[in-house]
């Protein structure tokens, strides 16, 4: 049975219970983060509870705790846990009001939110073989770089790939590529790997930096640039990351393969690297 916390008590996750008139609820008020656990140790955890913290800063929304409070809630989430790999999900919204009102209550107090599940990552065979994308427009508002908790958006972008079979949707806004409806999205042209630019129309994933910093570390060549719908088209690879996809190749968009149909060598030796790093760094802590 999975334990979680909510504003204050830790109980079994079927006995939580909140508030019809919580602006989460009401409103999608409210943002969250997913913090993956590898052998009991929450993965840089500092750098996701510092983008919770621009979050709520962005949308006006006090922090209810000190940084070691969340740190040390989120340690205990996965201690009260029973998976050894586990996939922590806490959400800040802005409290309860008395009445429905889109204006922002006066001394309210926010809602917090923690549990776990277990993290499930693809298999040796799935990164073998790739996955299939369908690409679509990015239709989604324009401060991307919140993890809030209004993802409908997201929800219909990932649905349209469910509906057709695959495993992710590429996004483009006016002829570039942004992100996946739930990933960041590399591509391979020309023996160099692309990633877009951080902004505001993407997260700033936390796997996202990890794929680039192993590609620095290991003399991959790389670029962060702009990067054309054109050039995702006609791709030698196209990978999706994060933190439950971890590196994924994506070998065929919109029905015609990319590249040659089948993962390529970059993405195999990035692969490689990513659960070299699993291993030796985040089930280490570090």
């Amino acid at each position: 049975m999975s334990t979680c916390y909510l504003n204050g008590q830790w109980q079994a996750l079927e006995s939580a219970r909140i508030s019809p008139m919580d602006r989460g609820f009401l409103f999608g008020d409210g943002v969250y983060e997913v913090i993956p656990a590898y052998s009991g140790h929450p993965f840089r955890l500092d750098e996701h509870l510092r983008r919770l913290a621009n979050s709520l800063a962005a949308i006006g929304l006090p922090n209810p705790l000190p940084h070691a409070d969340w740190a040390a809630l989120v340690r205990e989430a996965v201690a009260r846990n029973p998976w050894p790999d586990q996939s922590v999900y806490l959400q800040v919204s802005r409290g309860v009001g008395a009445v429905r009102n889109h204006a922002f209550p006066a001394q309210v107090t926010p809602t917090v939110f923690l549990m776990s599940e277990p993290l499930l990552t693809p298999d040796a065979a799935t990164r073998a073989q790739g996955v299939a994308a369908v690409s679509a427009a990015d239709f989604r508002w324009l401060r991307c770089d919140l993890k809030t908790v209004s993802l409908l958006a997201n929800c219909l972008l990932k649905q349209h790939a469910a509906e057709h079979g695959c495993a992710e949707t590429v996004l483009f806004r006016d002829g570039f590529l942004t992100e996946g409806a739930a990933s960041s999205i590399f591509v391979v042209v020309d023996g160099v790997l692309l990633a877009p630019p951080k902004s505001h129309l993407m997260l700033p994933g936390i796997t996202y930096d990890v794929v680039l910093e192993l590609a620095a570390d290991r003399g991959l060549p790389h670029q962060v640039r702009e990067v054309l719908e054109d050039e995702v088209r006609g791709a030698d690879e196209l990978w999706m990351a994060s933190s439950t996809r971890e590196v994924l190749p994506i070998t065929r968009l919109d029905e015609r393969p990319v590249g040659r149909g089948r993962p390529g060598p970059m993405a195999a030796r990035m692969i490689a690297w990513y659960q070299e790093f699993k291993q030796e760094v985040m089930r280490c802590g570090g």
